[in-house]
């Protein structure tokens, strides 16, 4: 298989012809801060399930959005959508690519390697004048899938705490320029603004173009001198979301070490023992 994640409609279109059997294609699709999705008319790829990242994949006993479930839950929600062991993942989602790499991280977290996003998503896939549904097609066997959690693709509060400030450990933070100065204010209520320590800004929007990720060729620059092949490669936003779209950046890239602060944010700027930067 592939050795990178990130795949273009033709080579999804090869995939899901060639391994049928093999396939499951999942849109991972969320509202975005301030915009939804139309669920009322729905345009999906034919054959996809719902891998729901804000509910049944996202720790309701934890007050902050889009905690990283447990592997328990995970393995169980995600043998619901009939992954096996020998499954080809397939993830997309409606807005182009925005969610879908937060699925790719958290399958990766929990050690599967067959995971692929497609590049450009829905409207990719509409622009090739490809088949087009409006319904979820029903599981019909659960999946074998196992989580075998590797925790180096992640990283909590306590942790980070400890690590800011050392050489070998570059964050990097996808949230807009403004927020990442303190000059914008947080769409969540009750937030400090600024950035960790020692961050990094890369806007994650900087990594597209509209609903396409951008070439290797294009994208390496922004990460120069903020992510590095040796040491700690940690990346966070508002919420976990978009964080995983600089990890895939980064991965496509090669770098190693790539961790996604899941708490982002939302717990950096909520918790009262936490120092914050700001630079306007």
């Amino acid at each position: 298989m592939m050795s990178r994640a990130l795949i273009h409609i033709e080579q999804a279109v090869k995939l899901i012809k060639e391994q049928t059997e093999r396939v499951v294609i999942l849109d991972a699709s969320i509202d975005k801060v301030g915009q939804k999705l139309d669920n009322n008319n729905l345009e999906l790829i034919p054959n996809s399930h719902f891998l729901d990242i804000e509910h049944a994949f996202s720790d309701k006993n934890i007050p902050l959005p889009h905690t990283m479930v447990d592997a328990v839950t995970f393995e169980q929600e995600v043998r619901k959508l009939g992954v096996n062991q020998d499954s080809i993942v397939l993830l997309y989602d409606r807005w182009g690519v925005y969610s879908s790499p937060r699925a790719w991280w958290m399958f990766k977290y929990m050690g599967f390697d067959q995971v692929y996003v497609i590049n450009g998503g829905m409207p990719a896939w509409k622009s090739a004048d490809l088949p087009i549904v409006d319904a979820y097609t029903v599981v019909e066997n659960i999946g074998n899938f196992v989580a075998k959690p590797d925790p180096q693709w992640i990283i909590k509060i306590d942790e980070l705490k400890e690590l800011v400030g050392q050489d070998d450990v570059h964050i990097t933070d996808a949230r807009s320029a403004g927020r990442f100065s303190g000059a914008a204010p947080e769409p969540r209520p009750g937030l400090k603004s600024g950035h960790i320590p020692g961050s990094e800004n890369i806007p994650f929007d900087q990594v597209l173009d509209a609903a396409y990720f951008r070439s290797n060729e294009e994208i390496a620059p922004l990460y120069e001198k903020k992510a590095f092949p040796t040491g700690q490669n940690i990346f966070t936003c508002g919420s976990g979301i978009t964080a995983a779209v600089l990890a895939l950046g980064a991965y496509e890239l090669g770098y190693k070490n790539i961790r996604v602060y899941d708490g982002s944010w939302s717990e950096w700027g909520s918790d009262p023992d936490t120092i914050v930067d700001q630079h306007i």
